[in-house]
């Protein structure tokens, strides 16, 4: 009788809202009806939502409602929870003491008192301990004040992306803004705790909340390199608009000075590029202003027209070895500086070049400068189909210039026509087709008068597919049996007497043994009478198709003695020769665990091996790999290069390359290191030395803790680790949060 008399009062007393109140295991229900609300018209529609109310006992009036014993205020994205809770249907405000939580947006925050507006979603809470529901983030501070929705200023607080319980690393802040709408936090007074030592104090850090990307001053990176001593830098991130951003990142060289680095990249849905720009005024070691410059853009102008520019340019020949810490960069010898503009028409191509080069010099091991292209024209047809064959044409103008060397223009011209004959177990191809070739020489740079050269093209090509079902170690395949035989014939032209402006010799390989023409470039077509002949044998999955184990072996044949060289001073042994060197290889992923690929050119007449390649690749997991190579080319090079990525321990990984010179008895890249998953957090060390010319290497220390969710503080090794592990996995912290450093934009 008591209960049923004080559920008819609260429906009685509280006049503009609608109530009902019901026994429920001696608990009480209470709901607001929004369309009796007297909150002020024009309201959004998330303030007139109803709100409920459960507790053990609910007293109130038509000002305040209280609400006893387990008290739970729950509305659509809120929750609140207390032993006493108030609720005041005036401005829909609620207040809370004792040990309260609330449950907000998928945020969870518990604190001893509590005044909150459930409607604007203002409001504060004191003594406080808070964990954001997507990120996993949390902390303590001393008063959290709601400034809206998704809006919290936090005073005398700290910040984590570690586990309950373990406080490895903290951000202890004056004062933190959390913009959970923007995923954007700031905090002013910042230090970062790590190990329970303060080491990096910033009055103002701005930091994303998820991996998207913000304008901020991102955190130093420190490093050392043998060139430049110690180093640090401090970049800003400028997130311009959605498809432009920037980074300036001042870069202090103990043993040179301050050097300045500018990157701006940007994106539309018909262009994209990147800029970087470096300045070092007055290099100490060198006593002179130092800069390095580059634009790469590609335009899609419409359905057919594109273009693309790649400009570089260094102040001096060693700036690249004195100043990079990656051998892709330190290895390049000629910087491009090229423009491009292509036009696709369906059936045939148009692309015209301006092409230039800064060669970099080595001072022991100086090389000739390429020639220019200024310009190159090119045109390419094809036609397939068309009255039972495929029609071709190939076409080039191109005007070659040079400073020390013949100048001259050449224009090429290769029409061609293929009759394919294809079947289900084999195909026969005959083709035929007429280069010719035009030189335009220079007479102020040769004595070479102009000429023409007309070659007629004659090939055959054509192999058999035979498959069988066969077991091996227990497994069914599918193994194919697929000889293959080419013939090509060219007639013999003098070409002594043409300046050789791109030609070289080809690198034998089994696409080059099975192509009309042993040179690259359009200066050199050798004579042959020669058939080539292959066989290949693969084992398939007879559900999937996938190829687990091939082999390939191929040598040519010449029906007559080559009479085209390169030099005319070339030794002609080699092109005197009826068989070629043998290739073979063999490889594929023999195992579930490890892949294999090896391969063999073998002189048949002396006899003796020309060149050997071995590469295996063990593969038991992600981020357990260990890579074994073996290089041997004649008279060249031999080298051993071996690489891993591998675990110690549960937390511990190791990393390390060896790539070694046999022939020059020197380390031409070794790397050595490792890292350290603490959970919340990632340490990586690592040495690294790379040879940056003939008897010049670069010494680096790469030093970088990775804080989950906040940032990555040191000299960031990753890009080396990824260019000289293959296979390597990135080792990423643990914990539930992304890391908040800058992430690739586009």
């Amino acid at each position: 009788m008591p209960n049923l008399l004080l559920r008819a009062l609260i429906v009685l007393s509280i006049g503009t809202f609608c109530a009902f109140a019901h026994a429920e295991e001696a608990r009480l229900r209470l709901q607001t009806d929004p369309a009796l609300s007297t909150e002020m018209p024009g309201r959004g529609d998330d303030e007139n939502l109803p709100i409920y109310i459960e507790a053990d006992r609910i007293d109130g009036d038509d000002s305040v409602i209280e609400a006893s014993g387990a008290a739970e205020i729950r509305r659509r994205g809120q929750a609140i929870f207390g032993e006493k809770l108030q609720y005041f249907p005036g401005n829909n405000e609620v207040d809370a003491e004792g040990d309260v939580r609330l449950e907000y947006r998928g945020d969870r925050i518990e604190g001893t008192h509590l005044r909150f507006n459930v409607g604007s979603e203002r409001g504060f809470i004191d003594d406080l301990r808070y964990r954001f529901g997507d990120s996993g983030a949390r902390g303590e501070a001393g008063v959290l004040e709601f400034q809206g929705p998704g809006l919290y200023q936090l005073d005398d607080a700290t910040y984590t992306t570690c586990p309950i319980g373990v406080d490895d690393w903290f951000l202890r802040v004056g004062g933190l803004e959390i913009d959970r709408s923007r995923q954007i936090g700031v905090a002013r007074n910042a230090s970062v705790v790590f190990k329970g030592v303060p080491f990096l104090y910033t009055p103002y850090i701005s930091f994303p909340l998820n991996d998207q990307r913000k304008s901020g001053v991102l955190t130093p990176t420190f490093g050392t390199t043998g060139k430049g001593g110690p180093e640090i830098s401090i970049p800003y991130y400028w997130n311009i608009a959605p498809d432009k951003d920037a980074t300036i990142a001042p870069r202090l060289i103990t043993k040179r000075g301050l050097l300045l680095n500018t990157e701006f990249r940007y994106l539309d849905p018909f262009y994209s590029g990147e800029a970087h720009v470096e300045f070092l005024p007055n290099d100490r070691q060198r006593d002179e202003n130092r800069y390095g410059l580059s634009l790469k853009h590609s335009h899609n102008f419409n359905n057919n027209w594109s273009g693309y520019l790649d400009l570089q340019k260094v102040s001096d020949d060693s700036y690249l070895r004195d100043l990079s810490n990656r051998i892709a960069v330190t290895s390049q010898t000629n910087l491009p500086r090229e423009g491009l503009l292509a036009y696709n028409g369906g059936w045939f191509n148009f692309t015209s070049r301006l092409q230039r080069f800064q060669t970099l010099q080595d001072p022991l091991t100086p090389i000739v400068p390429p020639y220019e292209r200024v310009p190159q024209l090119l045109l390419s047809a094809r036609k397939p189909n068309l009255y039972g064959g495929d029609w071709n044409f190939g076409g080039e103008f191109v005007n070659f210039d040079h400073p020390n060397l013949t100048d001259g223009n050449r224009t090429t011209a290769y029409p061609s026509i293929a009759y394919p004959i294809i079947s289900s177990f084999s195909f026969l191809t005959p083709k035929f087709g007429y280069h010719l070739t035009h030189y335009d020489l220079d007479p102020a740079t040769t004595s070479l008068p102009d000429r023409t050269r007309a070659l007629p093209i004659t090939s055959v090509d054509s192999g058999l597919v035979f498959e069988r079902e066969t077991s091996l170690g227990g497994e069914r395949f599918v193994q194919t049996l697929e000889p293959r035989a080419f013939y090509v014939y060219i007639p013999f032209r003098e070409q002594n007497a043409i300046p050789n402006f791109d030609s070289a010799v080809a690198d034998v390989n089994f696409t080059q043994i099975f192509s009309e023409n042993d040179f690259s470039g359009g200066d050199r077509i050798n004579d042959a009478n020669r058939i080539t002949l292959g066989l290949t044998s693969r084992f398939l999955e007879p559900e999937t198709g996938i190829e687990r184990f091939r082999a390939t072996v191929a040598q040519r044949f010449n029906l007559k003695s080559q009479e085209v060289r390169l030099d005319p001073n070339q030794d002609t042994n080699q092109f005197n020769r009826i068989r070629s060197d043998v290739l073979a290889a063999v490889g594929g992923p023999i195992s579930a665990n490890w892949t294999a690929e090896a391969g063999i050119q073998y002189n048949v007449e002396i006899p003796r091996t020309q060149k050997y390649n071995v590469f295996a690749t063990y593969r038991p997991a992600l981020g357990k790999v260990l890579n074994l190579g073996y290089r041997f080319t004649r008279d060249s090079f031999e080298q051993i290069d071996i690489s891993t990525q591998w675990p110690i321990s549960s937390k511990w990984s190791g990393v390390a390359r060896y790539n070694y010179s046999l022939r020059d008895s020197r380390v031409l890249e070794g790397l050595a290191g490792f890292e350290y998953n603490g959970g919340c957090w990632v340490l990586r060390v690592v040495g690294h030395r790379f040879a940056v010319a003939t008897q010049d290497a670069s010494n680096s220390i790469f030093v970088q803790l990775e804080l989950n969710g906040l940032s990555r503080i040191g000299s960031n090794p990753l890009d080396v680790l990824k260019q000289n592990i293959f296979g390597y996995s990135e080792l990423r912290a643990s914990g539930v949060a992304p890391v908040g450093a800058i992430s690739e934009p586009y």
